[in-house]
């Protein structure tokens, strides 16, 4: 059993023949050639949808990873004056930007810069806060105007600054500075709620900026022009091999102003340290010539961004140099009022020649309102009214006309209006009237609200636009409408709906003021055969009580200053209107209107004055401002606070209709503001209204006075 046990497991295997192993291998050839022919099938159909469907995907890819393709900020069109010269251009400079996304090391990077760019402490604050506020595709801004020796050290470092982007390019240049900070605006790096709004790839460009303010920012797309584009050949690490192609950018196109640039300048630095603002019309075709308020700001530095220490230098300054005075600035406007409220009598049938007798004061119901002469004018006609600027004749006049004829007559010269002028807000100031009040404080008119506004107090408030548009008017007997851009077909302005004879009484009576036994004798150009005419005018502040408002008080409780005129008398060819923030009456205002009249007709002669100012007045507004600056650098270095984006807002576009009071005790109150209007009003509405009714109330004034007048 054993024996046969083993010869079993001894058995030989099975046999496989040839066919079979044939045929076995056939198979599993097929399979697997099956299977890499598969493999190769898909391999080629998938090289080619990325060879053909997916080529200028890759192709791009290729050519990106080996040609850096950038934007060329476009330069900027000019902004021209009347005469073609550049209030506005673009100058070829070196720059230098940060891309945030792309920094490494911050501290670092800010050290590098700081030092090799030669950046004072307060720069290096500011372009910390920048860098800690904007969005990491958004480029900020380092320096411009980087010297060759900088800009060639900065470049050597590139490497190691990942994020540097020095280059060459242009910037926004504004020959005379603070002069044109108000008018022209400024431009600025692109935030990024501008961004979102236009999606633009330009618009994250380093270098390329946008129109902030004024003229800039309502003409920006037509100055902007088209970017152009540059493609060089990079290393894997960026570094630039050799430019392949290059896109000129296409500029801007211009903007040409009627603005006078050389009156422009020179209006802005007659004012001088004032706070205030002149306004100068061409009777032809009512051009502005000049818009000039001040103090300002340089929009030089401006577009560089506003940073902490120039924004505590001018946020601190009670002169509010970032506030458009021209058509932002409300004021009572004063005796200013007197030569249209003239012709509101004029028109309800006043006989010129009727006279009241001024001993100084004027009952009005049980309420005794003085005049600014004290001693009384004596026996006043309508143009002893206006050169005289007698209180007395026009409350006499008021109350037996009514208030309704002389707003009109103040609308139909041009006050209560808003004109359609490229820029971002105007006021409108108020023209009261029993309608008005009624609405507004659910009120009657009562009689010493008519005798307040005939003087330019109580609730009168204008701007110097319309102070210009108003004597214009007068002066050349059409409805100009001021006109900012200049063009070749301006539509002539139509006649006023006023009696000739009506214009002249009062023509003549701005030209007494001046070359009569009027209150601005000192107004006289020193120009052969040009007579000027015009009107003087003092605005409250405060209350009598306080003071009369002169140089002997607080700056802040001082009156203001007006003055609007004409030149020449027999041939009216320029209007002009100054507003002088408590500038202790109206011999503040006069000074400057004659000498920025005197400018059109000699140059030479108005400059000699001027010069003799600045050397008075420590510089320039520039040299003056440079200084001001480098006091507060000294003072502060980095350690100044961080302004808010909100105030920024709020101080360079202020609410048309409610532009923010100075400060307390100003009268530049809001013609919404229904507290403002009623506890500032000279003498005080809310107060008269009450007194009159009960008691008799302290002697009120509110005109004009003396020289002041």
């Amino acid at each position: 059993m054993v024996s046969l046990s083993w010869r079993k497991r001894r058995r030989a295997p099975n046999r496989v023949s040839a066919g079979e192993l044939s045929n076995a291998f056939d198979r599993r050839t097929f399979v697997l050639g099956g299977l890499q022919g598969g493999v190769g099938v898909l391999l080629a159909a998938r090289m080619a949808w990325l060879s053909v469907e997916q080529n200028e995907k890759y192709q791009l890819a290729s050519e990106s990873n080996r040609v850096d393709l950038t934007l060329i900020p476009p330069r900027r069109g000019w902004i021209l004056d009347r005469h073609g010269v550049p209030l506005a251009s673009n100058r070829a400079d070196f720059r230098v930007d940060l891309v945030p996304e792309r920094i490494v090391d911050r501290e670092r990077t800010l050290s590098v810069l700081g030092e090799v760019l030669e950046l004072s402490p307060a720069a290096i604050t500011d372009l910390r806060d920048k860098l800690n506020e904007v969005r990491g595709f958004r480029p900020v801004e380092v320096a411009t105007g980087v010297n060759w020796e900088q800009f060639a050290a900065l470049s050597v470092r590139l490497p190691d600054l990942p994020g540097v982007v020095p280059q060459r390019g242009f910037s926004r240049y504004y020959p005379t500075g603070p002069s044109v900070g108000h008018l022209l605006g400024y431009v600025g790096t692109v935030s990024a709620e501008e961004y979102e709004e236009e999606k633009n790839p330009l618009l994250i460009t380093p270098g390329f900026k946008i129109g902030k303010d004024g003229v800039e920012k309502y003409f920006e797309q037509r100055l902007r022009g088209e970017p152009g584009a540059r493609r060089a050949e990079v290393t894997a690490s960026g570094k630039i091999v050799r430019d392949l192609e290059m896109r000129e950018d296409v500029q801007g196109d211009p903007v040409q102003l009627t603005i006078d640039g050389p009156l422009q300048d020179y209006a802005a630095r007659r004012l001088g340290p004032e706070s205030g603002s002149v306004v100068v019309m061409d009777l032809e075709q009512g051009d502005l010539l000049a818009a000039s308020s001040m103090p300002s700001f340089d929009p030089n530095s401006f577009s560089d961004g506003i940073g902490r220490l120039e924004w505590k230098m001018l946020s601190e300054d009670d002169h509010v140099p970032l506030r458009n005075k021209v058509l932002s600035g409300l004021y009572p406007p004063g005796s200013t009022v007197k030569p249209y409220v003239s012709l509101a009598f004029l028109k309800e049938g006043i006989d010129p020649e009727e006279s009241v007798f001024c001993g100084g004061g004027l009952r009005v119901g049980n309420r005794v309102f003085r005049c600014w002469k004290r001693g009384g004018h004596g026996t006043v006609n309508m143009a002893k009214g206006i050169y005289q600027s007698c209180d007395v004749y026009f409350y006499y006049f008021a109350q037996r006309v009514g208030m309704q004829p002389i707003a009109d007559m103040a609308r139909k010269l041009g006050m209560g209006w808003k004109y359609p002028l490229p820029v971002e807000s105007q006021s409108y100031g108020t023209v009261p009237d029993p309608g008005w009040k009624l609405k507004k404080y659910d009120r009657e008119w009562q009689t010493f609200d008519t005798v307040n506004a005939t003087i330019g107090q109580g609730y009168m408030l204008v701007n110097p636009l319309q102070q210009a548009v108003m004597t214009s008017r007068i002066a050349s007997g059409r409805r100009l409408q001021p006109r900012l851009l200049l063009s070749n077909d301006p539509k002539p302005a139509p006649h006023l709906d006023i009696p000739d004879e009506h214009l002249e009484i009062v023509r003549h009576a701005m030209w007494e003021v001046v070359n009569g036994g009027g209150t601005a004798g000192r107004a006289r150009l020193p120009v052969e055969g040009v007579e000027l005419s015009g009107k003087t005018g003092t605005a409250q502040v405060v209350s009598l009580n306080y003071g009369r408002g002169g140089r002997d008080v607080p700056w802040k409780y001082r009156d203001h200053g007006h003055f609007i005129s004409f030149a020449p008398y027999d041939k009216p060819r320029y209007a002009c209107a100054v507003a002088i923030e408590h500038g202790a009456g109206s011999s503040s205002a006069y000074p400057v209107a004659r000498d920025v009249m005197t400018f059109l007709f000699d140059p030479n002669k108005a400059l000699e004055v001027l010069h003799e100012y600045e050397k008075q007045w420590g510089g320039t507004a520039q040299e003056r401002l440079a200084r001001k600056y480098g006091a507060y650098e000294a003072a502060y270095g980095g350690s100044a606070p961080k302004p808010e984006s909100t105030d920024i807002d709020q101080a360079t576009d202020a609410p048309a209709d409610s532009p923010p009071p100075l400060n307390a005790a100003q009268s530049q109150r809001a013609a919404e503001d229904d507290s403002v209007n009623a506890e500032r009003s000279a003498p005080d509405a809310a107060s008269a209204e009450s007194a009159s009714v009960a008691q008799p109330a302290p002697p009120a004034g509110g005109g004009t006075g003396g020289q002041g007048q």
